[in-house]
């Protein structure tokens, strides 16, 4: 077969079958027909001498790895192969000598342009008339996009394995804190209830898609997209009891849960000893960058009176506080002002962001 270049443009070592035997008699021609089939594949299909010379290039292979037929035919297979893997070609030639096939070998080649592909490779023996082996036949398939699909899954799937033990180990810590301040089962399952609500409202925020790219990105939100929807019960719009104010500031998603634990358990007080507890009162929560501490207040306005503030011995809603309040590394002070509680919670920069796995 001698080489040339095909009128649409592709490169191969292949004549068109047509040229050897003629259009009419392709069908009764085996030889023509198989090279019209390996022509027409969309798999790059390429032989090689024992030695690891490219024989022949159908389109196939100038289409997956960018090198015309005249520049690949001749030269050595290792063209092909990055420096990290050349050590399969002689694993693969000595194969090949005992007569064996390489069945969907999957590994990394390199493109002309020196991009580097995900591709499956089958090999097998080429033998003469007499049974010979002279060289091998290899079909090389892309499959980078089933790779990068395999691993956004995977990557989905450790991110959801992590944010469900996440959830459980915070599952847990709530109940045992909850435990130890309820009188009553009917207490203890309320209590579990509100918080466990709050927890699903967190997750909802950064529970990532199941369709498209997005799936397999973490997804954060930020701190008002946090408190506009903790609060979104309490007004919307030009009737709502809260406003938030300052700068905003991005939250990871690992980030969100012991946030939202935290600012429910200041609405859940609001409502029942504070500004939110009344039509009149006001909530107004602050974010001021200082440097690397970000000092949120939290102002209610408009409540009950003072002496109806929430109670200060070291109920759930404390020890609860005292437990995000370590893991966020931040700092909290209260202040009981005449016209409501004053809040103030200075956390760092880096608490915004994801903590490292263990």
């Amino acid at each position: 077969m001698t080489d040339r270049t095909d009128r649409d443009g592709g490169d191969s070592q292949f004549q068109r079958p047509e040229e050897v035997v003629g259009a009419d008699k392709l069908a009764h021609d085996p030889a023509a027909f198989l090279a019209a089939i390996i022509e027409s594949s969309e798999d790059a299909i390429v032989s090689k001498s024992l030695q690891g010379t490219i024989t022949t290039w159908n389109k196939g292979a100038a289409r997956l790895f960018g090198y015309s037929a005249a520049e690949a035919v001749g030269k050595p297979v290792t063209i092909l192969i990055p420096e990290d893997r050349l050590d399969e070609e002689p694993a693969i030639l000595a194969r090949i000598h005992a007569g064996e096939r390489v069945r969907h070998f999957e590994t990394i080649r390199r493109r002309k342009d020196g991009t580097l592909l995900d591709i499956s490779l089958t090999i097998s023996p080429i033998r003469n008339g007499d049974g010979k082996i002279i060289g091998a036949s290899k079909i090389a398939r892309d499959i980078s996009d089933r790779k990068r699909a395999a691993e956004r899954q995977d990557l989905l799937l450790r991110e959801m394995h992590h944010r469900v033990k996440n959830l459980f180990a915070i599952t847990g810590s709530i109940i045992t804190l909850a435990a130890r301040t309820a009188q009553t089962p009917g207490e203890l399952a309320s209590t579990m209830k509100d918080r466990l609500v709050a927890l699903s409202q967190a997750h909802e925020m950064t529970l990532p898609s199941f369709t498209g790219d997005e799936a397999f990105q973490e997804r954060s939100t930020t701190l008002f997209q946090l408190l506009s929807s903790l609060l979104s019960p309490f007004g919307q719009g030009e009737e709502r009891q809260w406003h938030v104010h300052g700068v905003d500031t991005p939250i990871s998603a690992e980030r969100v849960t012991s946030l939202a634990l935290l600012f429910h358990e200041y609405a859940t007080n609001a409502v029942k000893y504070g500004s939110l507890s009344s039509t009149d009162g006001r909530l107004d929560v602050t974010v001021d960058a200082r440097g690397e501490i970000f000092e949120i207040s939290w102002r209610e306005s408009g409540g009950q009176p003072f002496g109806k503030a929430e109670p200060t011995n070291a109920g759930f809603g404390t020890r609860l506080e005292q437990m995000i309040v370590r893991t966020l590394d931040a700092e909290v002070s209260r202040k009981w002002q005449p016209q409501g509680l004053l809040i103030i919670l200075s956390v760092p920069r880096t608490a915004f962001a994801a903590p490292a796995h263990p």
